[in-house]
Formats: structure tokens, sequence, C-alpha cells
């Protein structure tokens, strides 16, 4: 429908209900003029008279009575719509969507939300768990939380966590039976739990970095999973080494149930950012789960 035609309706609305054109132009702020003549236009384009005129009185025609109560609720429903709409961009509410890995969501998310919410009752907040690099507006995501290092230029990111660091482990079982890698390319000749990457598809390359040197290692073994948490239990369990967050493996070393191997190899990273696409219109409920999240 063009554009022109639903402000004629909207004038013809105006007038059937004031049932005046003074007050129906004063109400839409164009001149008596100029509203008569909005009104015989869309009277020759329809077809049909909606609006009887006299000197003493204005109403609407049987055909713009039926008009009226056709149009006049829907005019109704979208007015009411941009009411609340304007009442979302003042009050902060709403349901906000978030994808992010396990670890990410317990570590970092949680322990901030627990003080976030009870603050905002109107504020929801969906966290979908996903190892992928997930399109975020594909699946129409409001942000997304990922390592520092994994977020695409064109999205503005916010840092919400500490450095990360990554370690390689394995049992003091495994240990008594071989003995510990002295660099990165040692690792060819060991049992390595890999990961396969939930995006695309392939093994994940161990990473290690020392001074200015980098190295990747694809390594080998007889484990493959897709989520870190096997493979933990893979390595608590004596089967090979594991390339794990540095905290998801802190208890387990300080408990002497893990051992830590090129330690000098894994240096710190910048840590979990949350990101949304940079023309995205903030709300007043994003905008304040934003500067809760936020890495101070």
């Amino acid at each position: 429908m063009p554009r022109s035609t639903i402000n004629d309706l909207l004038a013809f609305v105006a007038v059937a209900r004031e049932r005046s054109f003074t007050r129906a132009a004063a109400k839409l702020g164009v001149s008596q003029s100029a509203l008569s003549h909005t009104m015989r236009g869309l009277e020759s384009r329809l077809g049909v008279r909606l609006i009887n005129r006299t000197t003493r009185s204005v109403a609407p025609t049987a055909a713009g009575e039926r008009l009226l109560l056709t149009i006049g609720p829907r005019f109704e429903e979208i007015e009411a719509e941009l009411a609340a709409l304007g009442e979302l961009r003042e009050k902060p509410a709403g349901t906000l969507r978030i994808t992010t890995s396990g670890y990410a969501a317990d570590a970092i998310l949680l322990p901030k939300l627990a003080k976030f919410l009870p603050k905002y009752p109107d504020i929801k907040v969906e966290i979908s768990i996903d190892d992928r690099l997930v399109d975020i507006v594909a699946e129409r995501f409001d942000a997304g939380v990922r390592d520092g290092e994994l977020v695409a230029k064109d999205m503005v990111a916010v840092r919400i966590g500490p450095d990360l660091r990554m370690a390689v482990v394995g049992a003091p079982a495994y240990f008594a039976r071989r003995s510990p890698p002295k660099k990165p390319q040692d690792l060819t000749g060991h049992d390595c739990i890999n990961l396969r990457l939930p995006t695309r598809g392939g093994l994940y390359a161990w990473e290690f970095e020392r001074g200015r040197r980098k190295l990747n290692v694809h390594v080998e073994g007889q484990l493959i999973f897709n989520r870190p948490a096997q493979m933990l239990n893979a390595a608590l369990a004596g089967m090979g080494l594991a390339y794990l967050l540095e905290d998801v493996a802190r208890p387990y070393l300080d408990e002497g149930r893990l051992e830590r191997v090129l330690e000098d190899w894994c240096p710190p990273y910048p840590g979990y950012h949350l990101y949304y696409p940079s023309r995205r219109q903030p709300s007043p409920a994003f905008a304040l789960l934003v500067d809760a999240l936020r890495y101070r």
C-alpha cells in the first residue's frame, strides 16, 4: 500500500471520529483546505463517498462507518505498540539472548548476573551454550561471548573477564610411564587428547608461544572429543595429555591429580569479550547489561 494512502486513511479516521474538519485539521496539524482536498482525493480513488458534509455537520456515510470500524482498531493497535516500544526505550525491560561457551557461562556470566538480575526484575537473559562460532546476526542473538582473539573486527567487543592462559596437563600415572615433553615438538611422541572444532570440523592445533616464536602443533592420540570437560576427565584418568584452560585445570593441579608441562610456552592472552554488531542500537536493558558485565 502506498504511504500516501495510509496518510489519507489516517486523515479519514481523524475526520470521522472528530466529526469536524476544523478539529481534525488541528489534530493533524494541517489546514482545513488541505484536509478537504485529501478527503476528496481518497473518495475519488475508492469510488465511494465516505463523509457527508453539510454547513452544520460532518458525519461518516454507511461506507465510511464500515471503513472506520475496520481500520480504526488497526491504527489503535499500531499506536499502542509504538507507545509500548517507547516505554521499552525508557524502561529497562525485555529478553536479551546471549550465545556463549559453557565455561564462560559458569565462570563469567552467572556470577555477574546473580548481582545484576535482582536489580532489574523486568529484564530476562536467555543464555545459549554453544562451542561454535555463532553468527549472532543470522541467529538473532543480542550478543555473544568468546575469546578476544576470536571476535570479528566488525563487532563491538567489550572485555568481561581477565586474561586467560592454556595449560598442557597429564595425570601422575601418565608421567609414570612417559617422560614429560621439554618442548612443543616433543608432543608428537605423546598420547594427546584431541579436540574437534565444532565450527570447522577439523582438529584443534595446540598453540604455543615463547618470546617472538609461535608454534601450532597438530598432536596425535587415540581420543578425540568435542567438549573440553571430557578431555579433562580423560586426562585425570591417565589416558593422555590435554590442552585446557589453566583455570579449569587449576583445582586438579593444586590437588596433585594433574601435573603441568610446557608452562613457559603458554603465555596469557586476551580473555572473554562480549561482542555485538556495531550498528546495533542498544536498548536501556542491553546497555545496563553491558555495563554490569564489563571487566574492571
